[in-house]
């Protein structure tokens, strides 16, 4: 039966996959024709509601799945005797709900995106926040709150957590002479997923910290701020996304399981060519 995080990592990378699929061809495109929406009609709308909407579902998943990545690997460092805190069975139905929730709480980009036609008859995909909800409807509000939800206390929960961990491997007993080999190899196994699990935090706080800076002075004071930090944003926006592309180095760097399966998957994929 395969662990918890091994299923919450993959779930990660599942939603780090999604995340450059809707996100790098309307950028790239976006370049070369300054962010026109090239497609019209139902399937131009369609998309254009589609595309921001799953970008920002895949960056919700991948974070609440590094929030029970940290659960799990404190229930198996402070708890070790304990049965897990989160067990195998009830890892679908946890990576079920972090779809969920990304789900429900960003389903308002579907309503706000829209195409928007210029008198130049240039056709652009903009947020149309007043328009979907009233003008009575705080769009700063929202977006800070995801930021504080989706970010901010994911991130203090990360420092708690890992102190906490780290701190309980100093303190642990060192295995004397009365130990077992399975259980020296136990620890061994613990130490090196939590030393996985911490980098792939570390990179994410890396990456995301400049940004929702940078989110967070703009939603509160565009007209205000966006001259001043525009080009910041735009490499905040970048480091922040090639997140999505790090964490995949970390998994393939720290886990024998995962190298192997890039092997194989080489292996199926020479076969097929030849």
């Amino acid at each position: 039966m395969r662990k918890p995080i091994n299923y919450f990592i993959t779930n990660m990378a599942m939603s780090d996959l999604l995340f450059p699929i809707f996100l790098f061809p309307t950028n790239l495109t976006g370049l070369y024709v300054d962010y026109q929406w090239l497609i019209s009609g139902p399937l131009g709308q369609a998309l254009c509601k589609l595309v921001p909407f799953l970008v920002d579902v895949s960056g919700a998943v991948s974070i609440q799945s590094l929030v029970l990545i940290a659960v799990d690997r404190f229930g198996a460092v402070v708890f070790p005797l304990r049965s897990p805190l989160i067990s195998s069975k009830l890892c679908p139905f946890f990576i079920l709900a972090t779809w969920i929730v990304a789900l429900a709480v960003l389903s308002p980009h579907l309503f706000a995106f829209q195409t928007v036609e210029h008198a130049d008859g240039v056709v652009s995909c903009d947020r149309q926040w007043s328009e979907a909800f009233g003008e009575s409807s705080s769009k700063a509000n929202y977006f800070i709150s995801l930021c504080a939800v989706f970010f901010y206390i994911p991130t203090a929960l990360f420092i708690i957590v890992y102190s906490i961990i780290v701190i309980k491997l100093k303190t642990q007993k060192i295995p004397g002479e009365q130990s077992n080999n399975a259980e020296e190899q136990r620890a061994k196994r613990n130490r090196n997923v939590l030393k996985m699990a911490i980098v792939i935090v570390v990179g994410f706080l890396l990456c995301w910290i400049p940004f929702s800076i940078t989110y967070l002075l703009l939603m509160l004071d565009w007209d205000r701020w966006y001259c001043d930090i525009r080009l910041y944003y735009k490499i905040a926006y970048v480091l922040a996304v090639s997140n999505c592309a790090i964490n995949p180095c970390i998994c393939f760097i720290f886990s024998g399981n995962y190298r192997q399966g890039l092997k194989r998957l080489l292996k199926c994929f020479n076969a097929a060519q030849e």
